[in-house]
């Protein structure tokens, strides 16, 4: 069957323009491709389709787990996977939507992931906390791991951490598996990306950010809050991460308004980053309406 993905940066325009074309296509259902709409309750500030949008097309890959719940890119890739051979099963077509890089890469390129040591990543994590330089990390990373540590700058922590975990607790080199986020192999799906002007993307951004916040992502961040801890990767969540910081008094309403729009614009430019390392990907430059000028080419591919 037709599998098509729709990606882009935050704000481009992707979740509009996915539900332009299912309107236009009867036996399309729809697949969000985004780390933080699995988590049930986080919905504003995911700008996760509404139940009106979710009633009107198919939708899978959200509200799979509650906030307070640990949630990888392994498990996404399962989740998923069971949901698109369900689509295939029932002779439906299927668009993926959505600017997750990782999650997306473990889907179309069907990524053999390594597994979780909990434990020893909590034990290098503690040292980042206790003072040491990443820098550190990434040298013990070069003694396991040499092709590994080539691929990622060493103030990355996150990427490092992340390597010396599987190295460690696997005892195989985290390069070993698989080809690596920087092979870009066949695949039976055909990419199409929005792409903006910086500037315009940076504008509906801030538009963005101001109509979730009138919308209640306040309001709704203290639900979350009263509902019990969040997981490390739900408390990250752009707009949620920086209203929590204002309601432990850490800055003011402003300042927190003021850091989700810039985080979300950085966001957006690594995002683009990501995506256009990828030379399977075909762009669309989008003006100003991306349903009118990215619906007939999305129509096309996915009749093609």
């Amino acid at each position: 069957m037709s599998r098509v993905v729709l990606l882009g940066p935050t704000a481009s325009g992707k979740s509009a323009l996915a539900l332009a074309v299912a309107a236009a296509v009867g036996d399309l259902e729809l697949v969000s491709i985004d780390a933080m709409q699995v988590y049930r309750g986080m919905d504003i500030g995911t700008a996760k389709p509404t139940p009106a949008e979710q009633a009107s097309v198919r939708h899978h890959g959200i509200d799979l787990v509650d906030p307070s719940e640990e949630y990888a890119v392994a498990r996404f890739q399962a989740d998923v996977g069971v949901a698109l051979a369900d689509i295939d099963r029932r002779g439906r077509r299927v668009l993926l939507v959505g600017g997750t890089g990782l999650y997306l890469r473990s889907i179309i390129d069907s990524l053999v992931l390594p597994g979780q040591w909990p434990e020893i990543r909590a034990g290098l994590e503690a040292e980042l906390a206790m003072g040491t330089a990443p820098e550190v990390l990434h040298g013990r990373l070069l003694d396991l791991d040499p092709a590994a540590a080539a691929r990622m700058e060493p103030t990355n922590a996150r990427r490092v951490v992340r390597a010396l975990e599987v190295c460690l607790g696997s005892g195989r080199p985290f390069s070993s598996f698989g080809p690596g986020l920087d092979s870009y192999p066949a695949t039976p799906y055909a990419q199409i990306g929005l792409a903006w002007d910086r500037v315009r993307l940076g504008a509906r951004i801030e538009a963005r950010v101001h109509r979730m916040l009138e919308a209640g992502l306040l309001a709704e961040t203290e639900r979350l809050l009263a509902g019990g801890p969040l997981s490390r990767t739900a408390r990250q969540a752009l707009g949620y991460r920086e209203l929590i910081e204002h309601l432990e008094g850490r800055w003011s309403y402003d300042e927190a308004v003021d850091a989700i729009v810039l985080r979300t614009r950085q966001f957006a430019v690594r995002q683009d980053r990501w995506f256009r390392r990828d030379p399977r990907i075909r762009w669309i430059d989008i003006e100003s309406d991306p349903v009118a000028e990215g619906r007939p080419i999305v129509l096309d591919t996915l009749t093609s």
